[in-house]
């Protein structure tokens, strides 16, 4: 027997046109690179989509042809979002923090036709320009300056477009494509299709997943250019929901009176942004009134829990969750489960700090060396993962293919166990744990401690090579302004807690630690830069 239901296709194309024609009053506010600040409607923005689509197809744009961005946060990237892919394009957002040459390669390799970018960004677009071949370059003039003559104004075009003409496209055709940071090896392709970009839009906006919703108000403080904003502006146009663009201003006090101005309710954003925010708040309690239950998503690194801890003193909720490119990104998000309500409040907080559990159609595993972990919260193994918006492949790279097991599961690089209610925690990515004397030592797990010093902003823990033990861990610390603290304060203050094994031989006081172009800290760099530290 056959179905009898409608084989309706999953596209952008119908969330285009459903947030034009059900939320055409919800607004989107855009903070532009000189503060001033852009508000318009759905309906605006949905009138400007389709004459971004029209003006694409009226250039030529053919079904599968790339359309790079490079923009920060605002209402003309979200056009973007939907025009290129609704046209039959692709759209690919370039991350502006990568070096020049980088950003060459990732052009050249998804082979872009066109270039939409910021009028600000035009300086860093002249240092890679001449290593590349885009038809044309689209300029969005936030500044109000006059664009090139070498170069397409942005809104002339919008302001002449012809009518859109809605293609035929099947759901499984590429909607969007996104790189890899490149820590280890050139940036890796990910293409996503109009179905896993809208089955994920969907799981985003279920209650216990991020619970996006039309009354809500969004504020994606993750760029739009790393992983789509984590789909969540894909999900906001398919609810109506309000947008608040931060654009490039992403300091602590510039976020916390957007939150304040626009009635933030949910945002989403990494660690490092939340730290800040955290230390303005204490330092001024009462300067923000900010929505209660303010829901706020950290990924990219572990959330300390003494800082799920210090917001919830706020009224603000952090919620935990995990993801990477090739996972698009959600794979799993944290929330409590009713079967967990007897819980101590200490026992509740080391819940919280756990990565999560995975959203409907995602599987997860821990794959050690005899096989598939138990989930019993200890075993550790390689964690794997699968579902309808996890890669299959990296665009033309079929050299990678081992990234994948034989019966389909990605591999991660991250290592992470299971507990017997299905919370996963990661421990480390599989090239930062510390193998001590043949034991392995989680740098997660320390630096989340070293944190909830009250005199640490941030702490890097990395493998050092060690004569007898092999590796020994070395924490590599910053300060709060105007503190101090002393290499054996700090390992008292880990002992209570660590196995005398697991403490760090040493700790190095540093004014910063390098950073990621998507602020995840540059382990890689430090174990460089401290490889001899301990090899007398």
């Amino acid at each position: 027997m056959h179905g009898t239901m409608m084989n309706f296709p999953l596209t952008l194309t119908h969330v285009l046109e459903r947030a034009g024609r059900l939320f055409g009053d919800s607004e989107i506010v855009s903070h532009l690179p000189d503060r001033s600040v852009h508000r318009y409607t759905f309906a605006d923005f949905h009138r400007r989509a389709c004459a971004l689509a029209a003006v694409l197809q009226r250039f030529g744009l053919q079904k599968g042809d790339c359309v790079a961005t490079l923009m920060w946060n605002h209402y003309a990237h979200l056009e973007t979002y939907f025009a290129a892919p609704c046209a039959g394009g692709v759209l690919h957002t370039l991350n502006l923090r990568l070096h020049p040459d980088d950003l060459a390669y990732i052009v050249n390799h998804a082979k872009d036709r066109f270039l939409i970018v910021d009028d600000v960004l035009l300086p860093l677009l002249e240092k890679f320009r001449a290593e590349v071949k885009f038809e044309r370059i689209f300029v969005v003039p936030l500044t109000g300056k006059p664009v090139p003559n070498d170069y397409s104004d942005y809104e002339y075009l919008l302001a002449d477009a012809p009518e859109f003409k809605v293609p035929q496209i099947d759901e499984n055709e590429a909607a969007g494509m996104c790189y890899t940071s490149g820590t280890t090896g050139k940036p890796k392709g990910v293409v996503y299709t109009h179905r896993s970009t809208v089955l994920h839009a969907l799981a985003t906006s279920t209650v216990d997943y991020m619970g996006l919703g039309n009354r809500d108000t969004l504020c994606p403080i993750v760029p739009m250019f790393h992983v789509n904003a984590w789909g969540l502006p894909f999900s906001a146009v398919m609810m109506g929901t309000k947008i608040a663009f931060p654009g490039p201003h992403l300091d602590a006090v510039s976020l916390l009176d957007l939150y304040v101005s626009e009635g933030v309710t949910v945002s989403a954003g990494v660690p490092t942004i939340w730290m800040g925010m955290q230390q303005a708040l204490e330092k001024e309690p009462s300067r923000w009134k900010l929505a209660s239950g303010l829901r706020m998503v950290c990924g990219g690194a572990a959330a300390p829990e003494s800082m799920i801890r210090a917001f919830d003193k706020f009224g603000l909720r952090v919620i935990h969750g995990w993801g990477m490119t090739e996972t698009s990104p959600l794979g799993s998000i944290n929330f409590i489960k009713r079967e967990l309500d007897g819980l101590s409040a200490d026992e509740t907080y080391a819940v919280r700090a756990k990565q999560g559990v995975p959203p409907p159609f995602v599987e997860l595993r821990t794959m050690a060396e005899n096989g598939e972990a138990p989930w019993d919260g200890k075993s550790m193994g390689e964690l794997q993962i699968r579902g309808p918006w996890v890669a299959a492949g990296y665009h033309e790279l079929p050299d990678e293919a081992d990234k994948w097991t034989d019966d389909g599961w990605f591999r991660t690089g991250d290592i992470a166990f299971i507990d017997a209610h299905g919370y996963m925690k990661i421990a480390d990515r599989a090239k930062d744990l510390v193998k001590s004397g043949g034991e392995w030592i989680s740098s997660v797990d320390l630096e989340n401690a070293l944190v909830a010093h009250p005199a640490v902003q941030e702490a890097a823990v990395i493998a050092v090579p060690h004569p007898k033990w092999d590796e020994r861990p070395l924490a590599v610390v910053v300060l709060k302004s105007g503190n101090t603290a002393t290499v054996e304060e700090l390992r008292t203050h880990l002992s209570p807690s660590f196995a005398k094994f697991w403490l760090p031989d040493d700790v190095i006081f540093v004014e910063s630690i390098p950073k990621t172009s998507t602020g995840k800290m540059l382990k890689a760099k430090l174990r460089e830069q401290y490889q001899h530290l301990f090899i007398k």
